[in-house]
This record gives C-alpha cells, sequence and structure tokens, in this order.
C-alpha cells in the first residue's frame, strides 16, 4: 500500500493500525485467514479486508476501529530499533527545515524511522530523502518498511558513517537533518551537502555539551543564525476552584491623611450602591481554571537550528 494515498477500504496486504483505545494501538498488517489477539478478544483478518478505514470491525469480546497509517500513527504503534522523535520535535523540526513539496533532505542517522516518514511526507510527491544509517541491520530494515509503504521512489538508505566518510553527495541538499552521538563531526560534510544557493541545518542532542560541541563546528563551517530550542509539552488540568476574595484597600489606607479615607469611603459606598451584589472581603467565589502540573517532566532533546549560504562558490 501507499502510505501517502489514503483509499477507503482494507484490502488483503494492507497495513492498519488497531486502535483499542488512546494507549493501545498495534500495526498490522492483513493477512486472509489470520487472526489477532486482543484485550477484546480474537480480531480475524478476514473482518478486517473489506470494511472502511476508520469503521469499527467486531471481536469476540468488544470491537476496535481499524485505522489508515498515517505517520503519526506509524511514529506511536513502530516496532522500536532505537529511541525515536516524537509529533512534538518532528513537527518543529519539519518547520524549521522549511520542507515543502519538492525539498532534498539528507538525514543521519535512519534508526527506527519515525521521522523519516514525516520528512517523505512533507516532501512528497516530487522531493527525495537521503537517509543513512551505520548500522547495517537497522538499515536494511528500515528499507524493507519503506517499500512495504510504498515510499521506496521517495527515499533512498544507505549503509554509511557519515561523520567519518561524509554524506557522499554534493550541492544537491536544501536541508540536512543531523541525530548522531557527535553530530559536530558530521556538521562540515552537511556544509559540502547543501546547495549553493543555501539551505537549513537542524541537530537533535540530548545533551548541553553535545550542543555546545555543534554550535562550534557550524560556526567554523560556515553556517549562521545558530538557534537552540527545546520543545517541552505541559499538560493543563481545567477544574473549578474556590477562592477567597481579599480586600487589600484597607491596607493601602493607612498611608492615607483622615480626609482622604473619608472620601474615598464615600466614593466605595456610591460604587456598592451601584452594583447589584457587590463581593465583600471574606467572601468566596468559584470559578474554572486551568492549572499547569506542579512538576513536568519532558525533555527529549536540544534542537539546534542554522542557516548555510556558501558565499566562496556563489560569488
Amino acid at each position: 500500500m501507499d502510505m501517502l494515498k489514503y483509499k477507503s477500504l482494507v484490502e488483503e496486504g494492507d497495513l492498519v493500525i488497531v486502535y483499542l483505545d488512546i494507549r493501545h494501538m498495534y500495526p498490522l498488517t492483513v493477512k486472509r485467514d489470520e487472526v489477532f489477539q486482543s484485550k477484546y478478544g480474537a480480531l480475524k483478518h478476514n473482518d478486517i479486508i473489506g470494511s472502511k478505514f476508520g469503521s469499527c470491525v467486531s471481536c469476540t469480546k468488544g470491537w476496535v476501529y481499524v485505522l489508515f497509517p498515517t505517520p503519526e500513527l506509524w511514529t506511536i504503534t513502530l516496532p522500536h530499533r532505537t529511541q525515536i522523535l516524537y509529533a512534538a520535535d518532528i513537527s518543529l523540526i519539519i518547520v524549521q527545515l522549511d520542507l515543502k513539496p519538492g525539498s532534498i533532505v539528507c538525514e543521519a542517522g535512519t534508526g527506527s524511522g519515525s521521522l523519516s516518514h514525516a520528512l517523505i511526507r512533507a516532501i512528497a510527491p516530487d522531493g527525495f530523502l537521503h537517509t543513512f544509517e551505520f548500522h547495517e541491520k537497522r538499515a536494511e530494515v528500515a528499507q524493507e518498511e519503506f517499500k512495504s509503504h510504498g515510499l521506496s521512489h521517495l527515499v533512498k538508505v544507505e549503509r554509511r558513517d557519515v561523520c567519518s566518510d561524509g554524506f557522499g553527495i554534493k550541492r544537491v541538499a536544501d536541508a540536512v537533518f543531523l541525530d548522531l552521538p557527535n553530530p559536530w563531526e558530521a556538521v562540515p560534510h552537511a556544509a559540502t551537502a547543501i546547495k549553493e544557493s543555501g539551505g537549513r541545518i537542524c541537530s537533535f542532542s540530548p545533551c548541553i555539551e553535545q550542543v555546545q560541541r555543534t554550535c562550534l563546528a557550524m560556526q567554523v563551517s560556515g553556517f549562521r543564525d545558530i538557534v537552540t530550542v527545546e520543545c517541552l509539552q505541559r499538560t493543563l488540568e481545567v477544574k473549578k476552584i474556590t477562592q477567597t476574595i481579599i480586600s487589600f484597600d484597607k491596607y493601602d489606607r493607612v498611608k492615607l491623611t483622615p480626609e482622604a479615607n473619608q472620601k474615598e469611603k464615600v466614593e466605595e459606598e456610591v460604587e456598592e450602591s451601584n452594583q447589584e451584589k457587590p463581593m465583600k472581603d471574606g467572601e468566596t467565589v468559584t470559578h474554572w481554571t486551568a492549572l499547569p502540573p506542579l512538576q513536568s517532566a519532558g525533555h527529549t532533546g536540544y534542537l539546534t537550528y542554522a542557516s548555510f549560504l556558501n558565499f566562496s562558490e556563489s560569488q
């Protein structure tokens, strides 16, 4: 199937996302006469074939949804071969790299292919992704996944150590993404891969020491407008709270003269007379509010962006 071309009905051989609930989703390749076991009982593949994407399919103890595999759903359900990037970082990377249909991107390393699928969708239908992975087995599995998802015409997976051997391409990339233990070693090669007209680079690193060395390497290699950001998610809890009304006027009056206090008292009495139900000191009021958590653990890594313009070859 082609993950980039939505269709209505499930066919044999298609990849589907079986949705049990928000925390339980599974990728499933539909094969006739096979059975998928879940907490809602047995799900027969034959019952999935011919059904519509997004519809309910009955199990022996309940039912599940069968969803079309988008890059976001694939990120949530893919088999992990390495640590992966999730939607919050992925969306920021695509925006900051200024990707669009037709863009040519270099990615190192491929890992589990989470970011790769989102990059391919962003640059389709006539862009291209060069993705590099030094681990032979991971490179082979990623290539097979791209092929089974109908994406092989938009991506090339190459087993290569870009830190020592470079990207093997020169002046063709609009953007370069680095997810490596030592990205500063790949930065000079990234400058060589980017087009003469210029391009963007992004490096993902979990440690600030990696960021410091990468930023220095970017400066030396001619990158400009270097910025490092951290994308953190914070969940707000919407609930009703009750607060006590506290008036600070009585504390301020001690600073005023007796004449001023008398004048202010008269003004307050006039103002209160014009209100239907004035709030008094010590009363309580209940209202809806959005409260952040006391602790928010969400660090994934630092994203360092920069722009490159090859002045020496463009003049």
